[in-house]
């Protein structure tokens, strides 16, 4: 069932998912840094990517709350990071709409139970409108942890969880960079 297909008034009634992180196949990750993984409220969403090898979209996005110090790698409270970044990648994307441009305030990402193991992901703020459905089986990764600057941006060094990412890159690389933005 695609978007076209779901009405006004059935869309208004989807069930939400309880809490993102029940769709995350590979969460042990986040279970180790959070005992509650915050909602997707209030995320900044970084970047989205398109994979042009399948139906497949990466989230690159800022959560909203950062892990209690007891949880924290040494490393990451010495260097005074305050971010935990990562990517959530969705797989057999379909009816994908994008109207505007990402804005610079946090966003909430909303994510509805459809039939077939499916789920409605959207994002709306003033100015831009996301969505698009997805298989109901996510999978995160690229976990790093950064000190936001003043203004807000993300390009900064980054302590990567992945010893893989930790060895590859010390902040975040260029979008041309396939191994990172095309895999998660």
């Amino acid at each position: 069932m695609g978007l076209s297909d779901t009405t006004p008034e059935k869309r208004n009634t989807l069930a939400l998912i309880p809490h993102w992180i029940d769709l995350v196949r590979n969460s042990d990750t986040l279970g180790t840094l959070y005992s509650d993984v915050p909602p997707l409220k209030s995320v900044r969403l970084r970047s989205f990517h398109l994979d042009w090898r399948g139906p497949a979209l990466t989230l690159r996005i800022d959560l909203p709350a950062y892990p209690g110090p007891g949880r924290l790698p040494p490393e990451w409270s010495e260097r005074g990071h305050d971010t935990l970044q990562l990517h959530v990648h969705f797989t057999a994307v379909e009816d994908l709409t994008v109207r505007g441009w990402i804005p610079a305030v946090p966003v909430d990402i909303s994510l509805a139970a459809l039939p077939y193991r499916r789920v409605l992901v959207r994002i709306a703020e003033v100015g831009f409108g996301f969505s698009f459905t997805s298989s109901d089986s996510l999978t995160v990764g690229h976990i790093s942890s950064y000190r936001m600057t003043e203004t807000g941006s993300d390009d900064v060094p980054h302590a990567f969880v992945s010893r893989l990412d930790t060895r590859m890159f010390t902040s975040l690389p260029g979008t041309h960079e396939s191994t990172f933005y095309e895999r998660v």
